[in-house]
């Protein structure tokens, strides 16, 4: 019986272990994409105890501590202590085998804390209080957290009428040792259907200069702000759609369809898409004109629960995975950008994992010499980043593309703790890339192996975005 999460965690065969314990874990870490806050980077926030860092605004959590049928009051909202929320999940914990988020929760209390047990409620003092007591020493500042996992590169996730005061302070710092960076998140000047979709253009004509009236004008109050992006270190997109469009129609439409959604009226679903078809396809010719990443992330149907979702609002953890995403449509969308030789480089993620193999085909249509893997399928995401979803999601790859070019990992997370999950993904990597060649798929070549895991590892990532690293 091998030891409950040891150092060969994941690893069972002498290839997994060789590669990962000499070259993949030794890699520095680019997250690309995740929801933390550069404000608490700047002030090199403290957090008291482990709720505040865990459970805080961890939907992942959310969900399970109410499948274990705990009062809400005991997984949001103030009318609990952070002790009693932390029994909560620690009552939570020993159901939850075969989850990623046990192996998360342990892995950090690892790494980050050097706790080597199980958390239970036998154990929940004995982890309360040494987190406690780590957490209030400078070593587990928000800085000094991302300093010691080896993170050069973070790509927040920032509204375009964001005035990204906290990057714009964060270059100031001298020695940081690591840089931050805005990633472009337009979804509310996406979202037509939305009722607040009116509030936001007027936010976004004031913060623009540009009042925006028609889709002209909103065109160019975005490119005014992605050129101020751009000035800010910008260089990623990224995009939470339902399904990629295609439903081509003419600027006069799209005017005709803003001008109705302004005034007040309603609009069809139909119309709907037009618009986010002609927006989206006008902001990917602007990526392309700025050499930057557009990240399409789909297949997810949001907010299933009206009831919680009127209480608690969005990203709460009543989100599922959709069954509607339809491939010819995303495969017109990149088409159209193609014959106009304004196609950006792409990342395609679907929450639905039926979808892996039909976006693996499609990257292969829309490769050209401007870029490695100018079109990529991301990793794993959300309810399929735990280990049989990473292995199938990189098999799928390898089986159909050429994995060696594959970007690797990101958290994808608003905690600092969660920069493990670059370390759980190099695990399930190196054990699938050593199965392979202890069964004699591929070769025992050590030069080779080496490149192929640090390149998904992290290299890949930061020569197709272009980061620099300091």
């Amino acid at each position: 019986m091998k030891n409950f999460m040891d150092q060969d965690f994941l690893l069972d065969t002498k290839t997994a272990k060789h590669l990962y314990h000499d070259y993949a874990e030794k890699m520095p870490i680019v997250d690309y994409h995740c929801h933390i806050n550069p404000q608490e980077i700047y002030e090199d926030k403290k957090f008291d105890n482990i709720t505040q860092v865990w459970l805080g605004g961890d939907h992942y959590k959310w969900r399970q501590i109410r499948s274990n049928g705990v009062p809400e009051k005991l997984i949001t909202g103030n009318e609990s202590t952070d002790r009693e929320k932390f029994d909560a999940w620690a009552a939570t914990m020993p159901k939850l085998i075969g989850n990623p988020l046990y192996s998360w929760s342990h892995l950090e209390l690892q790494k980050y804390f050097g706790y080597t047990g199980h958390l239970c409620p036998e154990t929940a003092d004995e982890v309360w209080n040494l987190t406690k007591e780590k957490l209030s020493s400078d070593e587990l500042s928000v800085r000094n957290i991302i300093r010691s996992s080896n993170v050069k590169v973070i790509c927040t996730t920032d509204d375009p009428i964001d005035s990204l005061e906290w990057h714009i302070k964060l270059r100031e710092v001298v020695d940081l040792g690591f840089s931050v960076l805005p990633a472009w998140r337009p979804d509310k000047a996406t979202n037509i259907e939305k009722t607040d979709y009116n509030e936001y253009i007027q936010k976004l004509s004031s913060v623009s200069g540009v009042s925006v009236k028609d889709f002209e004008s909103l065109k160019l109050a975005l490119k005014n702000r992605l050129d101020f992006f751009n000035e800010n270190g910008c260089s990623v997109s990224d995009h939470g759609v339902d399904f990629v469009y295609y439903y081509p129609a003419d600027d006069a439409a799209i005017d005709a369809i803003m001008k109705k959604k302004l005034a007040g009226d309603d609009i069809s679903l139909t119309e709907q898409y037009q618009y986010k078809t002609a927006l989206l396809l006008f902001l990917g010719r602007e990526y392309h004109r700025l050499n930057w990443v557009m990240q399409l992330h789909f297949g997810c149907k949001r907010n299933n629960n009206t009831a919680m979702f009127d209480k608690l609002g969005p990203d709460t953890g009543f989100d599922s995975i959709s069954g509607y995403a339809p491939a010819d449509q995303l495969a017109n969308f990149l088409d159209a950008l193609t014959l106009t030789d304004e196609l950006p480089k792409v990342i395609l993620y679907s929450l639905n994992p039926n979808d892996d193999a039909a976006i693996g085909t499609i990257i292969g249509c829309f490769q050209d010499s401007s870029a490695v893997g100018k079109v990529q399928q991301g990793s794993a995401w959300w309810f399929n980043d735990h280990y049989e979803g990473m292995r199938a999601q990189m098999k799928s790859l390898a089986a159909l593309g050429c994995f060696g070019n594959f970007n690797g990992m990101l958290t994808d997370s608003r905690s600092f703790l969660s920069y493990t999950r670059h370390d759980y993904f190099r695990r399930i990597l190196c054990q699938l890339v050593g199965e392979w060649v202890e069964s004699g798929q591929y070769p025992n070549d050590d030069k080779a192996l080496k490149e192929l895991v640090e390149n998904i590892s992290f290299n890949n990532a930061v020569r197709y975005f272009g980061f620099e690293i300091k």
